[in-house]
């Protein structure tokens, strides 16, 4: 019988995988993203409808960059302090 996986690790093994469209798709629609809740909805909107974007002013490529770094600072551990 195989583990049980979470979402957060599936999240997780997206994300190694580098999987970010597959990764923002699962974690966009996530209920609790804390301070970084703007920045992945709004990336994967922006990888939906990328010419709304535009009209609004916004670079569909750098929203979807701030989204994958929003995904990385809060589902990847953070590196150990070097002592």
């Amino acid at each position: 019988m195989e583990p049980f996986e979470t979402k957060i690790d599936a999240l997780r093994r997206l994300m190694a995988a580098e999987d970010w469209v597959g990764a923002m798709r699962m974690a966009a629609r996530f209920p609790r993203l804390g301070e970084h809740k703007r920045a992945i909805t709004r990336a994967w909107d922006a990888l939906q409808s990328p010419s709304l974007y535009r009209q609004m002013g916004a670079e569909p490529e750098d929203v979807w960059k701030a989204g994958v770094e929003a995904l990385k600072a809060r589902y990847l551990p953070a590196p150990a302090e070097q002592s």
